[in-house]
Order: C-alpha cells, then structure tokens, then sequence
C-alpha cells in the first residue's frame, strides 16, 4: 500500500451515481479533489459532467463533476487513490466481482452502503487490507437525474480501516472530507456506530416501505409507531445477544431521533416507489441472521423482512 503516505491531493473514484455518490462526488470536487465518477447508466452520469449535481435540503450545492465513465474498467484505469463504493447494498456481490477482476494494489475501497457486514461483501474479494467502512449520517434522495434531495444532515461521519496497516489512509480520506464540507472523524468503534443507524433503519424502512407512510406519518399513528418501537427492541435484544453495546440510553435516543425525522420518505419506501429491490437483506436480514446466532427469537424482523420480499416480488413479476 502506501499511498497516504504520498504528498499529493488525492484522486477519488465513486462507484455509482445515486444520491449518496451524488453528494460525495459533489463535496469533493468543491473541496478541490479530482474526481471521478462511475456508474453504469449514462443517463445517470452524464447530467452530473453537463449540467451539474444539484443538492438541495440541508446543504445546498452545484457542482460539475469533469470525469464521468460507465464501466470499472475505465475508473480503474482513470488511477484513483480511493474508491468509494456508493450503490445499493444489494449490489454488492456484482460491484465486488466486478472489482475482483480489475483491481489493483495501492487503491483503497471504501464501502457506503446503508446495512451490516456490507464491509465484507468487498473484503472477501480483495482482503481486508485495502477496505474501509463509512457511516454517514443524513438524508437523502434522488429528484431525478444527478439532482439529489437532503432532508437533514447531522455530521460527524465515521470511517474506520478493517486492517490496522490502513490507518493512515483512513485518516487522510476523513481529513479531505472534512476539508470539504462532510464532516468525518476517523474511529475505532464502528461497528457498533454501524449497529445504532441500522437499528433505526430497521424499525422504520420496512415500516414505511410496506405502508406508504413518511417517518413522521409512521411515528404519529399509534398503530405503526407500535410495530416501529417492537422492531426497536427486538433489534436491542439481538445487540446485546452479540455482546455489541449500543450504551444505556440508546433506546430514549433512537426514538427522539425518528420521531424527530419529519416528513423524509427513507430509502426503502422511495426503492420500493420505483419499483427496485431493497437492501432488506442487509437491515432486517442481518437482525435475523445475527438473533439467530445468539438464540434470540426474532419474529418482528422476520415478518418485515417476508413482507418486503413479497412486495419485491409482486413488482418483479409486473415487468
């Protein structure tokens, strides 16, 4: 490896042009970074070299991204120092193939997916060394093309190397994202920051992916907010069955938290509006596997978690 220890400004890669790759992109060409971005869809890409990515929301932001390509091939060859991985988690499996074949030694893999172990999908394919995982904490969604909506944006964000050799790089990409507007602080405790998000994702998505509702329409009607809080403690009982502390008053917290989101539709709910799979594998899957492992019963999670399958399939089977 090696390369944080070079004296240049570092050239980053992103793998897909939805919202969060949108952002990331954006933020780091302002802060004065090359940039390149990746996404097999022109029609996603080619707006963000043209026109400009657009965020509206919490930030507000236009920027041109110079560099687009449609294929990893073409970002691997473009030289990156970094790759941040920013497609759906279900994607995962491809994008890590894909990278398996093309990879070359000395470019960091950062992985940005909503969900747990999304980390390992990539670090079975290129080793541990190489890959980092990222929390971020915002909103967010696609308008349109290279046009992104952020409800709110609540930094700090976290990135953490699964290999300690790794350290100094995770530490340089969190000092240029900061550098350039996305707050990020270098950690040694991210899987249980990963546990805390994806216990709220867990509680909410599939809630409002099932029913419709916004985050604020879903805590407001006594009858959903009761499934939310039962999904809320039975991911709770799967964090202590696996001995990952998510500290003593994270259940007050988290329901501040999503009672406080407002009318924001969460990622699950707008996949599921356009008729895409879902990272329910990743969110609820994972509650299942892990209470599995503990002995801890989860029919909550397993419900949500056949429900959404169910609707993926009803939409499948429409096309």
């Amino acid at each position: 490896m090696g390369k944080s220890q070079k004296n240049h400004s570092w050239h980053y890669g992103i793998i897909g042009a939805g919202p969060v790759g949108c952002i990331v992109a954006a933020f780091l060409t302002r802060g004065g970074h090359t940039v390149t971005l990746c996404d097999i869809v022109p029609e996603l890409v080619d707006p963000a070299r043209e026109r400009g990515i657009i965020i509206e929301g919490a930030e507000r932001l236009e920027q041109k991204i110079p560099r687009t390509c449609n294929q990893i091939e073409e970002l691997i060859a473009a030289g990156p120092d970094a790759i941040f991985v920013c497609v759906k988690a279900q994607a995962l499996p491809l994008i890590s193939s894909a990278l398996g074949d093309l990879y070359k030694e000395g470019i960091y893999i950062v992985s940005w997916q909503n969900g747990i172990d999304t980390e390992y999908e990539l670090a079975k394919v290129l080793g541990k060394t190489p890959v980092m995982r990222a929390v971020v904490n915002w909103g967010c969604g696609l308008l349109g093309p290279a046009h992104v909506t952020m409800p709110f944006h609540h930094p700090p964000h976290y990135i953490q190397e699964l290999d300690p050799a790794s350290i100094d790089a995770a530490v340089h990409i969190a000092r240029d994202l900061t550098a350039s507007g996305l707050t990020t602080e270098h950690t040694d405790r991210i899987v249980p920051m990963v546990w805390r998000k994806t216990v709220m994702n867990a509680s909410m998505n599939p809630v409002c992916a099932a029913t419709g509702l916004t985050m604020a329409q879903a805590m407001g009607d006594p009858m959903t907010f009761g499934v939310v809080d039962a999904l809320l403690k039975e991911c709770l009982a799967v964090a202590r069955g696996n001995e990952i502390f998510l500290g003593w008053d994270y259940y007050q917290y988290a329901v501040e938290y999503l009672k406080s989101a407002g009318n924001h539709k969460p990622s699950m709910l707008m996949d599921i509006e356009a008729s895409r799979r879902t990272e329910i594998n990743y969110i609820n899957g994972k509650f299942v596997e892990y209470g599995t492992r503990a002995g801890v019963q989860t029919p909550y999670n397993n419900t949500m978690r056949s429900l959404i399958k169910g609707i993926e399939f009803r939409l499948e089977t429409r096309r």
